[in-house]
């Protein structure tokens, strides 16, 4: 198997013998307290099968920090749902529900979309 390099900048082959690759690295970003996070909460229905599911936006902050807030409120509604690419999704309508436990935690938080 080879290892695949992403994020290359366009070099693909050098005669320079003490070449190094630069990989393009994310940087960590730190995650905001609880009352500066501005969190939305809205329904969606969009590509899911007809399906309905909580989502909310607007999470700054570290993944892994996004899997736990997930994981809360999953274990508060008592469903399943995921957590990736800095929004939350639960399935079901539980946008009060929700909207109460981020509250709670001191959340700033805003129900969107109808």
């Amino acid at each position: 198997m080879s290892k695949k390099i992403k994020n290359v900048s366009g070099v693909v082959y050098s005669t320079n013998p003490d070449f190094e690759f630069q990989l393009d690295t994310p940087e960590a970003t730190e995650t905001l307290p609880p009352e500066k996070q501005n969190l939305r909460v809205s329904l969606d229905r969009k590509q899911r099968g007809g399906k309905v599911v909580t989502l909310i936006t607007g999470f700054s902050g570290t993944e892994e920090d996004l899997e736990i807030l997930g994981k809360k409120l999953k274990q508060k509604c008592g469903t399943g749902g995921s957590a990736k690419n800095g929004e939350i999704v639960v399935q079901g309508d539980f946008c009060e529900k929700i909207m109460t436990a981020l509250k709670a935690d001191g959340y700033k938080v805003k129900k969107s979309g109808g």
